[in-house]
């Protein structure tokens, strides 16, 4: 691999995680003024173009919830298809103006590109959850989501 295609690979893997980050920074809270925000944790896995699609480029994140944990209302990017798969616990989540559903591990969803995703967040109080999040985006896109109204 060239140093330039291993630093255009750090440029975007940076720019996934910033763009993730404004994703954490927006969490809605939950519980007592005196708790600690109950925030969802990301970590990018995978930023890498994909060789066989130009112009593109695959971001696999996985996105822990610790009970009671949520994330804000958010949009993501234009060129966003995303692949949603429950790995533990209980995810309760809201696309676009499809109804509130729960989803359990193993089971899937997908999102198209720009779609709102109203609602994100642990199912449950006592149980922590996973998810894994694929997203196939446009190459210079550089945030995966941004602040969305509730």
């Amino acid at each position: 691999m060239s140093s330039a295609t291993s630093l255009t690979g750090r440029v975007l893997a940076r720019s996934a995680a910033i763009g993730v980050a404004s994703l954490v920074s927006m969490h809605v809270a939950t519980g007592s003024a005196q708790e600690a925000p109950l925030r969802e944790t990301v970590t990018v896995s995978v930023d890498q173009q994909i060789p066989n699609a130009p112009g593109k480029r695959l971001v696999s994140l996985i996105v822990d919830y610790p009970p009671g944990g949520s994330s804000a209302a958010h949009h993501h990017a234009r060129s966003a298809f995303i692949y949603a798969y429950v790995l533990s616990g209980e995810i309760r989540s809201q696309v676009d103006d499809e109804p509130v559903r729960v989803y359990r591990p193993g089971e899937v969803w997908v999102e198209s590109p720009g779609a709102h995703h109203r609602v994100s967040e642990n199912a449950s109080d006592s149980e922590s959850a996973r998810l894994l999040a694929v997203f196939i985006i446009d190459a210079a896109d550089e945030q995966l989501t941004t602040a969305g109204p509730e």
